[in-house]
């Protein structure tokens, strides 16, 4: 299958595509106050150079294959797809010509909850994983920046009912945040969802 999102830019070493207005704003706001209030959200403690923090930000992890994921000390064994999850799944992998097993699910309360540079590169997710973030509630700014050249750097604002894929070799030479703010915002859900090997 061929992914039918429009590219973000021409950026070297990346497959970046996004879609605004990939859930219309009614369904997006129907699947954030399901989502939001139904989910089993946890939060777990984070190991930052030795140190141990409340991971700044809930998550919940589903999957189709029982499979766990581990990312930053963290291993995360997933609940079954719900009815509204597989929908969603379904409809991501039919936009993005992509095959997923699992779903991230990151809920960020306020501006104060943020996710730092990192890059999805997990070994479970094989050479080239392609992630797909669906956001739904509060819109926030979204950071990529290169590995290498100081000077390539993206500023996104993913919006309500809003795609992003990263694909191909993107993991391997860009970085990806979401900053805090200081902004009054309110809460914002994503659903990345990716292939667990």
């Amino acid at each position: 299958m061929k992914s039918t999102l429009p590219e973000l830019e021409e950026l070297p070493d990346a497959t970046i595509r996004y879609q605004a207005g990939f859930l219309d704003a009614e369904k997006a706001g129907a699947c954030f106050e399901t989502l939001y209030r139904d989910t089993p959200w946890r939060q777990d403690p984070i190991r930052i150079f030795g140190k141990t923090y409340p991971q700044p930000r809930l998550t919940a992890l589903y999957g189709n294959n029982g499979k766990s994921y581990s990312y930053s000390g963290i291993e995360m064994q997933p609940h079954p797809f719900t009815p509204l999850l597989q929908e969603l799944l379904e409809k991501v992998s039919g936009a993005t010509g992509q095959e997923y097993t699992t779903c991230l699910l990151n809920l960020y309360r306020d501006g104060s909850d943020s996710n730092g540079w990192h890059a999805d590169n997990e070994p479970e997710l094989g050479q080239n994983p392609a992630i797909a973030s669906l956001s739904l509630g509060s819109p926030r700014i979204f950071h990529l920046k290169h590995r290498q050249r100081k000077d390539l750097r993206v500023r996104l604002l993913l919006e309500p009912g809003s795609l992003l894929l990263m694909a191909g070799a993107t993991q391997h030479h860009w970085l990806h945040q979401l900053p805090k703010t200081r902004r009054p915002i309110g809460p914002r859900i994503n659903l990345t969802f990716r292939k667990i090997y």
